[in-house]
């Protein structure tokens, strides 16, 4: 197996500087209230030079740095970009499993034919997702997901590490323990306490020293990570749940009317594939993305799931009336989603007697 374990980074707060770009500039915290109890979700690398990091008390990132911004998480629009994201990766690795809004494993096996060749799929992933969606992410490459997971927090931000067959259990060893996937805060408690502190130490543990500390399959099981040994597979759902077709325009368009024919386009299109599938869905999403890449979705869902092109169509042009009504402007893209998949059933009334 080779997987690559991909982290967008900072990612709440690369959006909001997608944004504002006035905010690239200066330290930015996404979290709850500072004055009150709000924690820190996320935080941008200026911020972080002061030492400001995810799940800390807001308070205590406004004491450390006072000229923070900070601001309240937009998670509804997190996922629009996030679906952007890894929409694009799937068209080049098909086998992902999403582990998060901001992370996930991806099967390079699959596609490459050996250790090279996926690196450099990897760094194609990367440059793709860079320049559809202008965010940032990090990668490591390995032979397990819990090697890859480890290596993709090695050269953040933007930055890819590679860590060759055979090499797995020498990686791993000089890092703290904590940082081991899996071991948790009691976990490490007792490890210390026994003198544990490297990874590469709890992969010496004999059987003996294992059962005195971390007894049972849990502590086999960390060993085994911290040797680089991780035989757990992707975990990816093989049903599609989701359809959808979008549009580039070789030049932006505002004119409502010409967005309003290219929806009704693609409507069809997917209609026509449910219907030759004898399937029907609940919700309709419109997609828009704007001159500056900034992404919009707004989605409806129906009590009752249709294969109508005409009210597929009619749905999007609304949302997207929707949408620009909060946002104006012309138009890079439009597309259009289909979710909620399921069996058309044929309703018939009982034979009369």
């Amino acid at each position: 197996m080779i997987v690559a374990h991909l982290d967008l980074d900072a990612f709440f707060a690369a959006v909001e500087e997608l944004e504002d770009p006035s905010l690239r500039a200066v330290p930015l915290v996404v979290g709850g209230d500072p004055r009150g109890r709000g924690v820190v979700a996320t935080a941008n690398y200026v911020a972080r030079r002061f030492g400001i990091h995810s799940a800390m008390s807001c308070a205590e990132a406004l004491r450390r740095c006072p000229q923070a911004r900070f601001v309240r998480p937009r998670h509804a629009l997190y996922k629009d970009y996030s679906r952007e994201v890894w929409t694009t990766i799937r068209e080049i690795v098909p086998t992902v499993e999403q582990a998060g809004i901001d992370e996930g494993y991806l099967d390079l096996g699959e596609v490459a034919s050996g250790f090279d060749d996926a690196r450099a799929l990897a760094e194609a992933v990367r440059a793709v997702v860079r320049a559809r969606t202008r965010l940032s992410c990090s990668l490591g490459v390995a032979t397990s997901k819990v090697v890859a997971k480890v290596a993709s927090d090695r050269r953040k931000p933007g930055g890819l590490t590679a860590v060759r067959p055979g090499q797995e259990a020498s990686f791993l060893s000089p890092f703290p323990i904590r940082l081991l996937p899996g071991v948790g805060p009691r976990a490490e408690e007792r490890l210390v306490a026994a003198g544990i502190e490297t990874i590469g130490q709890l992969a010496e543990m004999s059987d003996a020293e294992l059962n005195a500390h971390l007894r049972g399959v849990v502590g086999r099981q960390l060993r085994d990570r911290a040797r680089g040994i991780d035989p757990r597979p992707l975990e990816v759902s093989t049903e599609r749940i989701s359809i959808s077709h979008e549009e580039t325009f070789e030049r932006d368009v505002a004119d409502r009317e010409k967005l309003h024919d290219e929806l009704r386009r693609q409507a069809e299109r997917l209609a026509s594939y449910l219907h030759d599938r004898g399937q029907v869905a609940r919700t309709v999403t419109t997609k828009l993305r704007y001159p500056d890449f900034a992404i919009r979705t707004r989605s409806t869902s129906l009590a009752v799931g249709t294969d109508d092109p005409v009210r597929i169509g009619a749905l999007a042009c609304s949302l997207l009336d929707r949408a620009l009504r909060d946002r104006p402007g012309p138009l890079r893209l439009v597309g259009v989603g289909l979710s909620g998949l399921a069996d058309h059933v044929q309703l018939s009334l009982p034979a009369s007697v």
